[in-house]
């Protein structure tokens, strides 16, 4: 009776701890949505905001105020030149988020392409899209550009082509995986018996159930684009040095970070609180729409 009477008592104790717990995932990954849609969102409206409106021209020189802090005629203070921080920051988000999507979008449509084929088709084919991606995944994104610079020359669009084509494995991998899991499923069996093609299988039954982990690794890559873009620029190799970017703004301060902090603190916060956004709402959308309890 007592050894009954105890058992039950552990029971008890420890269910609430257990559900505890699981609340206290979903809250973390709620707040994980809600704060990287807010960071996303604002560089969002930042970018749409640079086309209608900016305080000043993001090339325009005052060189009357040039390395000087916060104020009401340049309220994030200005560069080395006498450019007004803020303009170029607003410009800044439209060159980044416009980088990073496309190069997502290259990665996106070229991996999950490979990525399906292989996994459906399977056998040989498989093994050789695979090698291949093999290949790509062993260059990284700058030594990518680098070669791309070399043979055409620096710019926005040698960025987004190397991003791309450096995240393309990525995207391949991932989307054989999950078309490897989909195929064996009997509603693809069903339909492949009743004389559906190759193309309706996979267009109806198999992406469609495939692309939650696609959609989830997106938005991981924007981040990894935006941060990306920001070093190949810092670099040369990506926007030019004309059109403001986050990238060129950090490069531009490093000869003056000792004089005035602000020009490199400024586009530094906006990449951190980016990449963040990003990030935190890929893992948002992770345990939103993959959830594992």
């Amino acid at each position: 009776m007592a050894e009954s009477t105890r058992a039950s008592t552990i029971h008890v104790d420890t269910e609430p701890a257990a559900v505890t717990g699981r609340s206290r995932i979903k809250f973390t990954s709620r707040m994980n949505l809600v704060i990287g849609c807010l960071l996303t969102c604002s560089v969002g409206i930042a970018a749409i905001v640079s086309f209608f409106w900016l305080p000043h021209d993001p090339n325009a020189n005052d060189w009357g105020a040039m390395l000087s802090g916060p104020s009401p005629e340049h309220l994030l203070g200005t560069d080395n030149l006498g450019r007004d921080l803020l303009s170029r920051l607003l410009v800044g988000a439209r060159s980044a988020l416009y980088v990073g999507f496309v190069a997502v979008g290259i990665a996106l449509s070229l991996g999950c392409f490979l990525g399906a084929l292989a996994g459906y088709i399977g056998g040989l084919f498989d093994e050789i899209v695979m090698r291949i991606v093999d290949v790509l995944l062993a260059f990284p994104a700058i030594l990518l550009a680098l070669l791309l610079a070399a043979i055409y020359k620096p710019g926005t669009l040698t960025a987004m082509t190397a991003i791309g084509i450096a995240t393309v494995p990525i995207f391949a991998r991932l989307m054989r995986a999950s078309v490897l899991s989909v195929k064996p499923k009997d509603y693809v069996e069903g339909s492949r018996a009743l004389g559906a093609g190759h193309a309706r299988i996979i267009r109806k039954y198999i992406l469609p159930n495939a692309f939650t982990p696609i959609i989830i690794q997106a938005s991981l890559s924007l981040a990894i684009a935006i941060l990306a873009e920001a070093a190949l620029s810092y670099l040369g190799l990506g926007t030019p040095p004309r059109t403001p970017s986050w990238g060129n703004m950090l490069k531009d301060a490093q000869d003056s970070i000792f004089s005035s902090p602000y020009p490199a603190i400024v586009p530094g916060i906006a990449i951190m609180a980016t990449v963040l956004g990003w990030s935190l709402l890929g893992d948002g959308l992770r345990d939103f729409l993959d959830p594992t309890d």
